[in-house]
């Protein structure tokens, strides 16, 4: 079963930022995701209460897993993603 897709506010500024082609591929890999869970994930070290990054080709969705939902919480490019 789908996981539900929930957008914070600097998440949506973030996609509405990208170009139209790299804001559609990260969407389509991030509903991929969360229909199926898979794709390159990873939790993120030292971080409290757990967030969890999602490798788009050079971008990174950084989200928190919510149980029945996942809250996107930024899409940046991957050399600005863990400053």
């Amino acid at each position: 079963m789908a996981k539900k897709v929930v957008w914070t506010e600097r998440a949506k500024g973030d996609i509405r930022a990208l170009g139209q082609q790299t804001a559609m591929h990260d969407l389509h890999c991030l509903a991929r995701f969360a229909a199926t869970e898979k794709g390159d994930v990873k939790r993120l070290q030292g971080i409290q209460p757990p967030e969890f990054r999602l490798r788009v080709g050079d971008y990174r969705v950084r989200f928190s897993d919510r149980g029945d939902a996942i809250e996107i919480l930024a899409v940046q490019h991957r050399r600005e993603a863990y400053r």
